[in-house]
């Protein structure tokens, strides 16, 4: 092989973003990915029967179309194509009912009642200030340059998911709708910060939509890949890096893994209380996820939820706060709040004539072996009476699974650590993408801005090693 400028550990969208970047700069960049498929969290496979494609974890991608650098790729030279539903999201409720957000602010406001004006002031303020807190949400933490702009923001990212919905909305289908957004993040809704994901991930929806890449979430990464070898890097899949010993000289070695995975590379490498630093390192709560090959679309009760890519399934912001209290603290719901995604309702590529596929997870406490298919299931039937006979096979994947599949997900932790207060400005230590060896570097979703498959992680990290580098 020759000797390449910079390795990348990973072929996930960060470790992907951060070669693209150096190969731009004109470095020869050569990615290793432990498993025969590329992509990290952005992989699809037949999971279920023949001729299914289910996302193997991430399946929407409002963050990639929303990435400042990714957006700037022609990744669309490639087969990439986006496809947005007809509606963003519902939330359906026991009486029949759903609320509903659109792409439109002022239809998803027109939806909610009384509590529409009071949606469309929250969001509309995001929307509006966006191009000024782009910055700060999708980069690390930063003097900012639009300081009053992200203070008004942050009043009320800062605050907890619950009390900013029952201080602002009078109706559950507003509150319930807010939670459910804000539970992507992983902590349970009465904690600081949860108001902020609910707040970023619901402008996305009005911002760029709630997209999906058409045939599955592999397509991203294999225009990734096809971009990075038009710029002379190359992508070696199936090579496990299991010491950096391995690794031939380089300039710059960018990891894309989370600290425990990146401790048994490099562990040997590193000082002593900067390994302690990452061991101390904070994964948060599993998923337990299941796949579906469906013989037909899953018969909603409420018709909104057969317009949205993807429905939150838990009812009101009490069950919702409930469920995600009791993953947080070890218990399993007997009610969880379950992440449900219908792809082949927009895209037809994905399955059988006629046939439909969609994918669900639940939050579960931590590495737990519970099995939640028949609470899953349960709760889905609640608002989809009949779905079960729907049914053609399935896929189940506990935390174990999720882990085995992407190492970086530790005990099932698909968000690569807890985003609190506590690790928020520290993630994974205050020097975020460096570390103490020379060349060597960290890109997972485990340094700012966390999750999401945006690549800003990779991107960060590489103009860090050029500016190391003196480039």
């Amino acid at each position: 092989m020759p000797q390449p400028d910079a390795i990348v550990v990973g072929s996930g969208p960060n470790g992907l973003a951060a070669a693209i970047a150096l190969a731009q700069a004109g470095w020869k960049v050569t990615v290793f990915e432990a498993e025969p498929t590329i992509g990290g969290g952005a992989r699809s496979a037949e999971l279920t029967l023949p001729g299914f494609t289910h996302d193997i974890c991430s399946a929407v991608h409002a963050t990639a179309v929303a990435s400042p650098f990714l957006r700037t790729l022609p990744l669309q030279k490639y087969g990439l194509e986006f496809i947005e539903p007809t509606a963003q999201l519902a939330h359906p409720f026991d009486d029949g009912t759903a609320a509903v957000v659109e792409r439109s602010l002022e239809q998803t406001a027109a939806g909610l009642g009384r509590d529409g004006r009071a949606y469309a002031r929250l969001f509309g303020r995001v929307v509006d200030s966006w191009p000024r807190l782009e910055r700060a949400a999708l980069g690390p933490v930063t003097w900012p340059r639009h300081p009053f702009s992200l203070g008004a923001f942050g009043l009320r990212a800062l605050r907890s998911a619950e009390g900013l919905a029952r201080s602002l909305f009078a109706e559950e289908r507003a509150r319930a709708l807010f939670g459910g957004i804000a539970a992507h993040g992983m902590l349970p809704l009465d904690h600081a910060l949860t108001a902020g994901f609910g707040l970023v991930l619901g402008a996305m929806a009005h911002l760029v939509g709630w997209v999906m890449p058409r045939g599955g979430a592999q397509q991203l990464t294999d225009a990734l890949v096809a971009h990075l070898n038009a710029l002379g890097g190359e992508v070696i899949a199936n090579h496990r890096v299991s010491s950096l010993d391995e690794l031939p000289p380089a300039r710059a070695v960018i990891c894309d893994l989370s600290p425990r995975p990146f401790l048994r590379i490099a562990g040997h490498r590193l000082p002593a209380g900067y390994r302690r630093s990452l061991e101390q390192y904070r994964y948060g709560m599993g998923v337990f996820k299941v796949d579906w090959a469906l013989d037909g679309p899953i018969p909603w009760r409420a018709a909104e939820c057969a317009r949205a890519g993807t429905v939150h399934v838990c009812g009101t912001l009490d069950e919702l706060a409930r469920s995600e209290r009791e993953a947080w603290t070890g218990v399993v719901s007997d009610r969880p709040f379950v992440l449900l995604v219908q792809p082949t309702l927009f895209d037809s590529s994905r399955a059988p004539a006629g046939k439909h596929t969609a994918w669900a997870y639940c939050h579960i406490p931590s590495g737990s072996t519970a099995d939640m298919l028949p609470r899953i299931e349960r709760q889905v039937e609640r608002f989809a009476p009949g779905f079960r006979d729907q049914v053609l096979a399935r896929s189940v994947m506990t935390p174990a699974d999720i882990e085995a599949h992407n190492a970086n997900l530790v005990a099932g932790d698909i968000g690569s650590g807890v985003v609190d207060l506590r690790q928020f400005f520290t993630r994974p230590t205050w020097r975020t993408y460096s570390t103490p060896v020379r060349g060597l570097y960290l890109c997972s979703a485990a340094t700012p801005p966390g999750v999401g498959v945006h690549g800003m992680c990779g991107y960060f990290a590489a103009q860090r090693a050029l500016a190391d580098a003196g480039v």
